[in-house]
């Protein structure tokens, strides 16, 4: 994949993920993106950081203990991660969920917002 082409599918992931977020009461969930990092911040103070990694060609999930590192997976044209085979808006979805206490659906691309 070249760097162009990374840059705009992790944009467009970053930028889905912010979309999907909106919704949310922001004393429950307040985000922030800036410079390839998306920052989610829970009432209680914990964070999830979901960011591009230009070098590694790879989009980083970190949330509480857990991290992940996704992959491009052209055959599913979707962000999978290598060891568990996790999807990563899928996986983002149930790590929000967990932490705002109901169960939510992933951010769709060009599909409309969910959260609140």
């Amino acid at each position: 994949m070249s760097d162009a082409e990374f840059l705009l599918r992790a944009d467009t992931c970053l930028e889905t993920v912010a979309a999907w977020l909106e919704p949310f009461d922001p004393d429950e969930v307040d985000f922030a993106l800036a410079d390839g990092v998306l920052t989610i911040e829970f009432a209680d103070g914990t964070r999830h950081i979901l960011n591009r990694q230009t070098a590694a060609v790879q989009m980083w999930l970190a949330a509480g203990a857990r991290a992940w590192h996704f992959d491009w997976d052209a055959a599913a044209s979707t962000w999978r991660e290598g060891r568990e085979g996790r999807e990563l808006l899928a996986t983002l979805a149930e790590s929000v969920g967990s932490q705002v206490g109901r169960s939510l659906d992933p951010p769709l691309a060009g599909g409309p917002a969910n959260g609140s």
